[in-house]
C-alpha cells in the first residue's frame, strides 16, 4: 500500500517577454509585451523530490482533475501548468503553447532545481506533450502555419526526461476530423444540412448499426468539410494580408462539431463506453451548443490547432520523432478519446523504451472510480520508479 501524504498547494506565476504584431489574449494595463502564465504546484508535505511531473493542456486547467492530486498524495511533486490560453482556446496558437510549456520546464530546472521533468499528457495534453518533446529533441519550427515568425528552433527548448500519454487523443485536429458534423452544407447557415449525413435526424435512412459503406462516406465528408474551412481560412488570411491595413485577423464560428457515429453506434471501434453519450453529455446537444470543439476560432488559430493538414500539434508525428521513455495509457471506457488513438500513437512511437497499458473500465475522468484512479496512479508511479525517475 502506497503511503498517502498531505498535499501542499502553491500558486505559481511566470512572466516572460514577447513582442508580437498584435495580441490575441486578454491582459491588463501595463503588461503589453509580456506573457503571463499561472499554474498550481502540488507537493507532498515533508517529501523532497528530484522529479517534477508537469501536467499541461493547451486550453484547460488541470488542477481540478483527479490524477495530479492523486499523484502528489503518493509522494510525487506535480505542476498543473496553464498556457496563456487557459479556459479560452478561441485564438490559440499551438506554437506559442510550446513556448509556454518551455518556460515552465526552464523554471522547474533552473529556479526550483529539479533534476528531472516528466510530461504527463492527459486528453488534449497528450499531443502537446509528445509534440513539444519532439521539437525539444529535434527543433524545426520557425513559423506558424499562417506564416508568422515563431522561432522554436532557436529558443533552446529543454527536453523532458520521459512522457506519459494518458487517456489522450492524437491531436485536436485529429479529434475534430472525427467528430465534426459533415451534414452542414452552408457554413453560414447550420440549418442547411444533408439529411443523409445528419446522424441526429430521424429521417436519415442510415441508422445504427451503421454500414461500412455509410461510415466510409461519412468520414470522407468530414474531411471534405474540414478542408473547405481550411481553404477558406487561408484565402481570407491572404486577402487581409494583401489589404495591408490594420485588420490582421478575423474570428469566425464553426457550427455543429460533435457528431461522431461512434457516439450512437457502440459497435464502431468498441470499448466499454456508454452508448449515446460522450464526455460532455448528450452528443446531440453538444453538437450545436456553445462548448463544442472549435466553435469559436480565428483564421490563424484554425490553421494552428484545428487544421489536420497544417497543425504542428500532431501527436502522431511527434511520437515518430521523440526518443525518451514513453508510457501510453488507454482507459477502456473512455467516452472522449477514440479507442484507436492511443494504439495508433504507441505503434508510431520511435522511443526505444515504450510501454502500452489499459485501465479496464476507466472513463475519461475516472469519475466515481476511485479504485481505477488508484490503479492508474500506481501504474504511473511504478513505471517512473523502474526508470529511476521517482523516489521509491
Amino acid at each position: 500500500m502506497t503511503e498517502s501524504f498531505t498535499v501542499q498547494t502553491e500558486w505559481v506565476h511566470l512572466q516572460y517577454d514577447e513582442h508580437a504584431a498584435f495580441t490575441e489574449t486578454y491582459g491588463f494595463s501595463g503588461n503589453q509585451g509580456a506573457v503571463n502564465l499561472e499554474a498550481i504546484r502540488f507537493r507532498p508535505e515533508g517529501q523532497a523530490s528530484d522529479t517534477l511531473m508537469v501536467f499541461m493542456h493547451p486550453a484547460s486547467t488541470l488542477q481540478l482533475l483527479p490524477v495530479p492530486r492523486a499523484m502528489a498524495a503518493t509522494g510525487a511533486h506535480v505542476l498543473c501548468a496553464g498556457s496563456r490560453y487557459q479556459r479560452n482556446d478561441t485564438a490559440l496558437i499551438m506554437e506559442k503553447v510550446f513556448l509556454d510549456l518551455s518556460a515552465y520546464i526552464r523554471h522547474a530546472k533552473q529556479v526550483w532545481g529539479y533534476r528531472h521533468v516528466v510530461l504527463v499528457g492527459w486528453s488534449g495534453g497528450g499531443a502537446l506533450a509528445v509534440s513539444y518533446q519532439a521539437e525539444a529533441e529535434d527543433p524545426r519550427i520557425t513559423h506558424t502555419p499562417a506564416g508568422d515568425a515563431v522561432d522554436l528552433k532557436g529558443k533552446g527548448l529543454i527536453p523532458a526526461d520521459a512522457v506519459i500519454y494518458q487517456a489522450a487523443h492524437l491531436s485536436r485536429a485529429h479529434l475534430l476530423a472525427e467528430v465534426i458534423d459533415p451534414s452542414v452544407k452552408d457554413e453560414l447557415n447550420p440549418d442547411d444540412r444533408d439529411v443523409e449525413l445528419d446522424i441526429y435526424d430521424p429521417r436519415n435512412p442510415n441508422q445504427p448499426p451503421y454500414s461500412p459503406a455509410f461510415i466510409q462516406r461519412y468520414r470522407v465528408a468530414q474531411l471534405d468539410r474540414m478542408r473547405r474551412i481550411t481553404a477558406w481560412a487561408k484565402a481570407k488570411l491572404a486577402e487581409l494580408k494583401a489589404r495591408n491595413t490594420g485588420e490582421m485577423e478575423r474570428p469566425f464560428l464553426v457550427h455543429r462539431t460533435l457528431a461522431d457515429p461512434r457516439f450512437l453506434d457502440p459497435t464502431l471501434d468498441p470499448n466499454d463506453r456508454r452508448p449515446r453519450w460522450c464526455y460532455m453529455g448528450n452528443p446531440e446537444t453538444v453538437n450545436s451548443g456553445p462548448v463544442g470543439l472549435a466553435r469559436f476560432t480565428t483564421l490563424r488559430s484554425w490553421l494552428s490547432q484545428w487544421s489536420l493538414d497544417d497543425s504542428c500539434g500532431n501527436g502522431l508525428e511527434g511520437a515518430r520523432r521523440m526518443r525518451v521513455p514513453l508510457l501510453v495509457i488507454e482507459n477502456s471506457a473512455d467516452d472522449a478519446v477514440p479507442t484507436t488513438h492511443p494504439k495508433m500513437l504507441f505503434e508510431a512511437a520511435a522511443s526505444p523504451d515504450k510501454l502500452f497499458r489499459v485501465v479496464k473500465g476507466a472513463t475519461h475522468y475516472y469519475a466515481g472510480q476511485p479504485e481505477l484512479l488508484q490503479e492508474a496512479t500506481a501504474l504511473i508511479r511504478g513505471w517512473l520508479q523502474e526508470r529511476d525517475l521517482l523516489e521509491r
